[in-house]
């Protein structure tokens, strides 16, 4: 079997299906990447049993079809180092060896039995899609990721949550101390379903949107997901269980809103948390009437920060205890310019949103506070 391929093209696709490959597999035929020649159309696979990238290239002057896997470290390793040029593939299906030969040398590797790849399992029947543009799935799954759960007692925690209704679909996910709810009226459901996408399939699909233009195409059914994008298609099984009824949770009479500049709040919490207590990472919020005060202390150390901000308040004053690092992360995950604060008091979660919504889009992400001494 010959074929010749693009170097640079080839190098590209394997390197990002291959952050699907652990570093340990129990199966050592999953260290490798599966290539599947058929009509002169390189179908190439990576997967760790429970999720599964695939990518497609087109190949010139291929004699004949077959499968073959070749170890997916030394295949990459191999092409980081070839500049751009056309790679000629000669493969001996009988005896599994591969020779790959460039401009002025080759390379030569025994190929694996393709026949012990395990194949990705196909959705059932009552399976259920929906078409959502790359950006914003993107724009979701980049701002809730920082927010799902590492909890082994509630894996439905573990990921991101698709709420789909025929109005909107809305990305969720919360560790019980930070929850994002990021709503897309321009993506909506045929029929209102939900899926819970596990923290490795969103954390590929941040890798991979980014390359994507154009539409993604989601079906899914109770177990498993397929992700259909323009280069590339991945399936994963997905966390079964129910996910909290996160609505129930948002505070909806907050009397105390604060709108701040988001950069210099930002900024101010890095300089001050330095000297919070390293065991709490208390930062204290004092809003007052058109002024923001931002505090930390470790008695242990004799230590302490404030600094002051302006900000639109004219309300009565309120203090409030967050983690540090929780809030600079919610603050990092937003683009507006400014941020709006809404507080009930010191002992209700925090709402945060962008004084100014993108079109099409309600962002919101909430913070529990932390208890103050004072």
């Amino acid at each position: 079997m010959k074929f010749y391929i693009s170097s640079l093209e080839l190098y590209s696709r394997l390197q990002s299906i291959s952050r699907v490959i652990n570093s340990k597999n129990a199966l050592p035929i999953l260290d490798c990447f599966l290539f599947d020649l058929s009509e002169g159309t390189m179908n190439i696979t990576a997967s760790d049993s429970e999720t599964t990238m695939m990518t497609s290239l087109e190949v010139s002057d291929s004699d004949a079809d077959g499968r073959f896997a070749l170890t997916a470290k030394t295949v990459l390793d191999a092409l980081k180092e070839l500049p751009e040029q056309s790679l000629g593939f000669e493969i001996n299906l009988d005896t599994k060896e591969v020779a790959m030969r460039y401009a002025n040398g080759q390379y030569k590797m025994i190929a694996q039995n393709a026949d012990e790849y395990p194949q990705a399992q196909q959705l059932s029947e009552q399976a259920v899609s929906l078409t959502m543009a790359a950006d914003v799935m993107l724009g979701g799954v980049n701002r809730a990721f920082f927010a799902t759960a590492d909890d082994e007692l509630r894996p439905v925690m573990n990921g991101i949550y698709f709420d789909i209704t025929t109005e909107d679909v809305t990305m969720v996910a919360s560790d019980g101390h930070k929850l994002v709810r990021c709503r897309s009226f321009v993506s909506k459901g045929n029929e209102r379903c939900a899926f819970i996408l596990p923290k490795k399939p969103a954390m590929l699909l941040r890798n991979l949107l980014p390359k994507e233009q154009g539409d993604v195409e989601v079906s899914f059914d109770q177990r498993m997901a397929f992700f259909t994008m323009e280069n590339y298609r991945m399936a994963c099984r997905l966390i079964e269980g129910r996910f909290p009824n996160y609505n129930s949770v948002i505070p909806q009479n907050n009397p105390h809103h604060v709108t701040v500049d988001r950069t210099a709040l930002m900024g101010a919490l890095k300089r001050v948390s330095v000297f919070s207590s390293p065991a709490s990472s208390l930062i204290k919020l004092r809003v007052m009437s058109g002024q923001l005060e931002v505090s930390a202390q470790d008695i242990d150390f004799s230590t302490s920060a404030e600094e002051r901000l302006d900000c639109q308040y004219d309300g009565s004053p309120i203090n409030i205890g967050f983690k540090a690092s929780f809030l600079i992360d919610i603050l990092n995950n937003f683009t507006s310019e400014e941020v709006v604060i809404e507080l009930a008091d010191p002992s209700r979660a925090g709402l945060f949103v962008p004084a100014e919504q993108e079109e099409g889009e309600d962002i919101l992400m909430l913070l529990m506070p932390m208890m103050l001494n004072d």
